[in-house]
């Protein structure tokens, strides 16, 4: 599976972002579509993910501003982006899970740049 990220930029502070992954090739089962963050200097932290059921998990500090969701029909994963702070810039990376019976499959995608301008 490939994972193609788009939907990065620049924005003011209080601005917002919608960011899309696209997932080519198969996936199977039960999976958990997700997006992570790098700041430079910073170790990568997991910002938002979605199961394959629609349960959502939340980083606290993107809580009430960021939306994560998907499509299954389309294998694509959004991130809307609200209320942007300087803090929010990073590289956006999306990721999948595949929960298969041989293990879990990891797939990533490039990332794209997220800058927010005070």
């Amino acid at each position: 599976v490939q994972l193609q990220a788009s939907g990065g930029g620049l924005v003011q502070a209080g601005g917002s972002l919608r960011l899309s992954c696209v997932a080519s090739g198969s996936i199977f089962g039960h999976n958990i579509m997700g997006w992570s963050r790098q700041a430079p200097g910073k170790q990568r932290e997991l910002v938002a993910s979605i199961t394959s059921g629609g349960s959502t998990y939340y980083a606290d500090s993107v809580k009430n501003r960021f939306t994560i969701s998907r499509d299954n029909a389309k294998n694509t994963e959004y991130l809307q982006m609200n209320s942007l702070k300087p803090e929010d810039t990073a590289l956006y990376y999306c990721h999948l899970k595949q929960l298969l019976r041989s293990g879990p499959l990891d797939s990533w995608g490039q990332g794209t740049q997220v800058t927010v301008s005070s």
